[in-house]
């Protein structure tokens, strides 16, 4: 048995890469043309689904504004009848201790 292969398999190695070869330039040859028909569809279906995933996108992006102003809104509100109930305990607070004082002054004399 010999290490090395015979002539005849290389020459069949370089007519099958050859072969391979040509086959890829006629591949590349039997593509449709940029102006083809079919092309022209496929750019047009390529670039309507673009554009359709461009303007959900931007719904998508209008309405995760509209729900932060939103929340912020709510927070905002949430805040200020926070800091009202504050005001309204406070002054509760300030008249019971009004009236404490003034019952235990009334009490001495």
């Amino acid at each position: 048995m010999s290490a090395f292969k015979n002539s005849d398999d290389f020459n069949e190695r370089l007519s099958t890469a050859a072969k391979a070869r040509q086959a890829a330039l006629e591949r590349f040859r039997a593509r449709p043309r940029a102006d083809d028909p079919s092309v022209v569809e496929r750019r047009a279906a390529r670039l309507a689904t673009s554009q359709a995933r461009d303007a959900r996108k931007a719904t998508r992006a209008a309405e995760a504004a509209r729900l932060k102003e939103e929340a912020i809104r709510r927070n905002a509100e949430e805040a200020a009848e926070k800091a009202a109930r504050e005001i309204l305990l406070e002054a509760e607070r300030k008249a019971a201790r009004d009236a404490r004082y003034a019952a235990r002054k009334a009490r001495h004399r």
